[in-house]
């Protein structure tokens, strides 16, 4: 949601045209949502899993994504929402090397985007890089590993109560894990990693319930018959209850 603009922008592979990334903008009116033309951000067959985040601060729209077209690379890109279209800056690669699952969030505390993925040719390590938005463009930090092995499908929360970043992911025996992190300039440093559930588990998502400050993830439990289950957690320091 770009809250300058009051736009909803929605990022996708359009296997319809080559798998180009494209975006969209959507403007919501009572009950209906109508959308201006497609704008293809990446002209590369194929562009996976692209994420999409929204700099208040610097009134930019954030798309990462992986770059089939070149390497698998992880890359991001910035959008400037302006009526019912959008425009993009030049392609900035965060990740020379492919990067899987690709999730974005922004950091209001410390006014960054932050990207965490799945880094595969790095013995499938979590990775987690701070970006920094200027003008049409951005640019990162270094990177930082936050699980060393089997970290996937990461999904990355912003706990605007704590003024952390909360990263679930598919862990060690596929348990379910979650980490926090605290950003600092252009890096980002961990607490330890808590397991939330001992049994394999996929499809996982999160969001931050800013009313009661809890981050709520939910997930399919594969230990119990792929149900669908969430747990809570509250914020204490680098640590999650």
């Amino acid at each position: 949601f770009d809250s300058t603009n009051n736009k909803v922008v929605i990022a996708y592979e359009d296997t319809g045209n080559n798998g180009y990334g494209t975006a969209i903008v959507g403007t919501v009116s009572g009950d209906n949502i109508s959308f201006g033309s497609p704008v293809v951000f990446s002209a590369a067959n194929s562009t996976k899993h692209p994420s999409v985040v929204y700099d208040s601060s610097n009134e930019k729209i954030v798309i990462a994504y992986r770059n089939d077209g070149n390497s698998n690379y992880g890359t991001a890109i910035v959008g400037t929402v302006s009526g019912t279209s959008i425009s993009f800056g030049s392609a900035v690669v965060f990740e020379s090397a492919a990067s899987y699952y690709p999730t974005a969030v922004f950091d209001s505390n410390s006014n960054k985007v932050v990207i965490a993925y799945h880094d595969s040719p790095n013995s499938s390590s979590g990775t987690a890089i701070v970006g920094t938005v200027s003008g049409t463009s951005i640019s990162f930090g270094s990177a930082v590993v936050f699980e060393s092995s089997n970290a996937f499908l990461p999904e990355v929360v912003y706990d605007s109560n704590a003024g952390k970043v909360v990263i679930a992911y598919k862990g060690t025996s596929n348990y379910g894990h979650v980490i926090v992190g605290t950003v600092s300039g252009t890096s980002i440093s961990f607490g330890s990693a808590v397991v939330f559930e001992s049994a394999a588990t996929d499809t996982i998502s999160s969001t931050f319930d800013s009313t009661n400050n809890k981050v709520v993830i939910a997930y399919r439990d594969e230990g119990n018959s792929n149900y669908g289950t969430s747990i809570v957690f509250r914020n204490e320091s680098t640590n999650l209850t």
